[in-house]
């Protein structure tokens, strides 16, 4: 997107995986200049198939939708060549962007004390698994184990008798990743007001525990939490999840229970249900909500799941569908919301579409850039820096 809100800025990643490059991948998105620094053998990502067992490698979504739109420039930062180019290039450069870990970028001079001394106006942007301070601010973390694992999250999903269940890929990298850009377009607002850049630093744990902030602090709070438990014992009758009788699967939100409680019941035409003094307020439905759970449970499955999206809109009823991925691929309100962009092919690759970013800017609509080999840009990057280098 070229007239994007980050457009004539220029980011330099040095990323590998998901949650550096993502960051750096909405910045493209939003019409950044972004050149994507990699070794020779490229960012393992885009190889992701393959570490699976996966030997068809042409077409890589997980490594697009964080690289599109980037120049990529392969540098070998072992010899000094290389890391001479790169400095001309972070000289050039409103931000840059890692997630490589602490004392491998120290080893290349690459550590933020050092390249901030060099270049003052930079925004210096870090994401690591655990953060730059403590015992293993170098210990590989990935989003299942620094994001999910190490922060609490995924031991509260379930109840605590009970391991986890797959976790999907890059959920915790997205969410640390456009953390970080947060922080970047912070740090450039002030830059605005100072001239001078500095640090952002986030992590896969630190967003984790941000994330799980409410239960984090009522144990700091109050030293215990609510426990969590099968949907079959919640202590939250009307916020759970419920099938149809054709097997459709949906979730209650009537989180304001007394305001919500009569217009679920007309919606189902059971007054009975209103009248049983087990369930006449909040308070005696959190006393009997495994009670109050069966019976809804035997009375959604008497209704097909149409019939009950017609009962609840027309009683106001609050709700929401459980999606399959195919659901909300073909959900009208996803496609009418701008959820999903035409990506730019290279040549030879048939039109294609992709998820798009989650924030748009004032009904701007755009096509992005198209996925860049590995290399692809390297000669055009570095005729550029000798042209600036002559000019100065």
């Amino acid at each position: 997107m070229t007239d994007g809100p980050l457009s004539g800025y220029r980011v330099v990643e040095l990323g590998v995986w998901v949650a550096g490059p993502a960051a750096a991948g909405l910045a493209a998105d939003w019409g950044a200049d972004v050149i994507k620094v990699e070794p020779p053998a490229g960012d393992p990502q885009r190889r992701v198939f393959g570490a699976l067992g996966i030997a068809d490698q042409t077409g890589v979504p997980p490594f697009e939708i964080d690289n599109r739109g980037k120049r990529s420039v392969v540098l070998d930062l072992q010899t000094p060549e290389a890391r001479e180019q790169m400095e001309q290039l972070l000289s050039t450069a409103d931000v840059f962007v890692t997630n490589v870990r602490p004392d491998a970028l120290e080893r290349l001079g690459l550590g933020h004390d050092a390249v901030l001394a060099r270049h003052p106006r930079l925004v210096y942007a870090s994401l690591t698994g655990y953060g730059l301070d403590g015992p293993e601010r170098n210990r590989a973390g990935y989003d299942i184990g620094a994001f999910w694992a190490r922060s609490g999250l995924a031991h509260t999903l379930v109840p605590p008798d009970q391991l986890p269940p797959g976790l999907r890929s890059g959920m915790g990298d997205h969410i640390t990743g456009i953390t970080l850009l947060s922080g970047v377009l912070a740090k450039l607002l002030e830059r605005e007001r100072t001239g001078t850049g500095g640090l952002v630093a986030t992590s896969l744990m630190r967003t984790g525990m941000y994330t799980l902030g409410w239960d984090i602090g009522i144990v700091l709070r109050f030293g215990k939490r609510e426990t969590t438990r099968s949907r079959e014992r919640s202590r939250g009758p009307l916020v759970n999840a419920y099938r149809s009788a054709d097997g459709r699967g949906f979730w209650l939100l009537l989180l304001e229970a007394d305001r919500h409680w009569p217009k679920l019941v007309a919606a189902l035409g059971m007054s009975e249900l209103a009248d049983d003094e087990r369930f006449t307020d909040a308070k005696q439905r959190l006393a009997n909500s495994e009670a109050l759970i069966a019976e809804l449970d035997e009375a959604f499955a008497r209704f097909s799941f149409d019939d009950l999206v017609a009962r609840f809109d027309e009683h106001d009823v609050w709700w929401a569908p459980i999606n399959s991925i195919f659901d909300v691929i073909a959900d009208p309100q996803a496609q009418a919301n701008g959820a999903f962009v035409d990506m730019t092919p290279r040549d030879g690759e048939a039109p294609y579409r992709a998820v798009n970013g989650p924030v748009d800017f004032g009904g701007r609509e755009f096509r992005p850039g198209p996925v860049p080999a590995l290399g692809e840009h390297t000669a055009d990057v570095i005729a550029e820096l000798a042209l600036l280098r002559d000019r100065g």
